[in-house]
């Protein structure tokens, strides 16, 4: 069982097209979109890093870090659509799951959705319903 605190959803071009969460405690303190500027900069940084520093060839790249309060999942898209989840510590590899996400309810319910514009924030309540539902129904989630 593994406590998901929050999700960011970024498009190819840093937009924060989706944010939600359910286990998290404590707050930035800093505006929802300034937090999303910062760790959207953060990703592009380790990310770069990451292919700089590697001492084999790093196909999958970046993928995940942990510190003894929380883990930080990474899974990035074809097209570049960026998925950001935040755990507690605990957790295993998340890859799959974050896969899942995308072709079971990203691709469902934003890409195939004409009414949904992937160059903005994504407003549509059935999306964020379903996307509720994923994240509580999984095996993996605890509240």
């Amino acid at each position: 069982m593994v406590k998901i605190y929050n999700l960011y959803i970024f498009n190819n071009a840093g937009t924060l097209l989706h944010y939600a969460e359910w286990n998290r405690t404590k707050q930035s303190g800093i505006t929802r979109e300034h937090e999303a500027k910062l760790m959207y900069g953060m990703l592009f940084s380790i990310k770069s890093f990451v292919a700089k520093m590697s001492l084999t060839d790093p196909k999958d790249g970046f993928l995940c870090y942990r510190t003894n309060k929380y883990a930080l999942h990474f899974y990035e898209t074809p097209t570049g659509t960026k998925f950001v989840l935040n755990t507690d510590s605990t957790a295993g590899k998340m890859t799959e799951f974050l896969k899942n996400l995308n072709s079971q309810i990203f691709v469902e319910y934003a890409v195939k959705n004409p009414m949904v514009d992937l160059s903005q924030p994504i407003k549509n309540d059935l999306f964020s319903a379903k996307l509720d539902a994923f994240i509580k129904g999984s095996p993996l989630y605890v509240s």
